[in-house]
């Protein structure tokens, strides 16, 4: 994970580099502050103060620099962020803003994955300095769940197997003193028979696995956080084209949402008795693959038919849903790459988000729009229920007909979910496409800051 620790440092008067934010409405005003050199200068580079926009300005011996935002009194996470990419090695201070959310985007720009190449042409850290310390560590928080999240996703499924994930759970159980528990193998048949079921193809290596950490003070609210592990995804028999497979080490993307949610939960020491449970398999091609046509039993005792191998997270993820229900708590959010048409809905920029509450549903929004992670709310809609309808089992794992594919997901793990059970469930990407600034293509979070203050308005911390 790239170190952000001191990539924002206290301001104690240290020798910096000046950044003043402009807009295209403020900028003649402010050019009018600088030399007809500098002003030249600005012009050169076709600097107007457009939004993400960097200035480099000669000013004696040194520079400072200049920074295009859409109002330098009111900055989102990303406003910093192109000037974080773009600028010199060094250390900078705003001159004529506070960066409050911006140091989000600052710390994120700075994100690399090296572990397979080495960076071209490294440039050093860039470091902001800020009078706003107390918001420091919590920012800081936040960026390193974000990278834990790109680190988990970007990594090839080869090193990020189900256990490996189990290593990551691991690290967190032994870090924060919470316990782990571990089903893997043919000892998943009994209690998780659907975990088994996906999994059971894999090679010894890639054995399934069900991790259930569970932390914190036993006489608090219970909170439950799932995530959907499948650390490759063929497609099963219903094997998927080279085109649908090439990024399918992200299908564990709802796993490393889960595991750095756990981590900002367990580090702020949030009052809850927290479960985080990853189920975590490889959907592999064998001759025990499970097939189309199987009936499947359930650890909520339903039986399942298997109209399409391809839809296996859903699978895994309701034996989760139903070990988490068994513990009656007030919240379980649950975070899967679960279907393609949550993308072809929302494209890559939103989470889709479904809950039981419509009260939790807007905290959650509300949440992801003051910290510009906002999640899009899909319906639970009773009337596609009958989409999963079967002739020999209690339910289907999909539906044939084109329509409401990442609803007709939800309602899937809505019949695994407790009756009455506070649940949120994010189709989240887990990919970005295309690089934005502070937000580089490959793994990505969608969601994980949405859920994180809603938790901490709902359970402090």
């Amino acid at each position: 994970m790239t170190d952000v620790q001191d990539l924002i440092q206290p301001d104690r008067g240290q020798d910096a580099i000046a950044i003043h934010l402009v807009n295209t409405d403020g900028f003649d005003e402010f050019a009018k502050s600088l030399t007809a050199a500098q002003r030249a200068n600005l012009k050169g580079q076709k600097f107007e103060g457009r939004g993400y926009q960097v200035g480099i300005v000669p000013d004696g011996e040194g520079f400072f620099a200049v920074g295009g935002v859409a109002n330098p009194e009111s900055l989102s996470s990303w406003c910093l962020a192109k000037l974080a990419e773009e600028l010199p090695e060094g250390t900078y201070r705003l001159a004529n803003a506070e960066a409050g959310p911006a140091m989000f985007g600052w710390l994120t720009a700075q994100y690399r994955f090296t572990r397979y190449k080495d960076e071209e042409n490294p440039v050093g850290p860039r470091v902001l300095l800020t009078d706003q310390v107390g918001r420091m560590p919590g920012m800081v928080a936040e960026a390193e769940a974000e990278m834990l999240v790109r680190d988990l996703v970007n990594t090839p499924a080869e090193d990020m197997g189900p256990a490996a994930l189990e290593a990551e759970v691991e690290k967190l159980a032994k870090e924060f003193g919470g316990k782990l528990e571990t089903v893997k193998g043919d000892g998943l048949e009994q209690g998780y028979p659907m975990v088994h079921a996906v999994g059971r193809a894999a090679d010894r290596k890639h054995a399934p696995r069900l991790m259930h950490l569970t932390w914190g003070d036993e006489s608090a609210p219970v909170l439950a956080i799932v995530g959907k592990g499948v650390c490759f995804d063929s497609g099963g028999l219903d094997v998927k084209p080279a085109s649908g497979m090439r990024l399918m080490k992200k299908d564990m993307g709802g796993a490393a949402h889960a595991i750095a949610l756990a981590r900002l939960i367990m580090g702020a020491g949030m009052k809850v008795r927290m479960h985080l449970l990853v189920p975590a398999v490889e959907n592999a091609v064998a001759a025990n693959s499970f097939r189309p046509g199987d009936v499947l039993s359930s650890r909520k005792g339903l039986s399942v038919e298997i109209h399409n191998t391809d839809a296996e997270g859903r699978l895994i993820l309701g034996d989760a849903l139903t070990r988490a229900s068994e513990e009656e708590p007030e919240l379980i959010i649950d975070f899967a790459t679960l279907t393609g048409a949550a993308r072809v809905a929302l494209g890559p920029d939103y989470a889709a988000m479904m809950a039981r509450k419509d009260e939790t549903a807007q905290a959650m929004i509300d949440a992801g729009k003051d910290n510009d992670d906002e999640p899009w709310r899909l319906p639970l809609a009773e009337s596609y229920r009958e989409y999963l309808s079967s002739d020999i089992a209690d339910i289907a794992n999909a539906h044939s007909n084109p329509y409401a594919g990442a609803s007709v997901a939800g309602l899937f793990l809505d019949r695994f979910v407790g009756d009455g059970i506070d649940w949120v469930h994010f189709d989240t990407f887990g990919w970005r496409p295309f690089a934005k600034p502070g937000r580089a293509k490959g793994g990505a979070a969608y969601g994980l800051r949405a859920a994180w203050h809603m938790l901490k308005d709902r359970f402090g911390g």
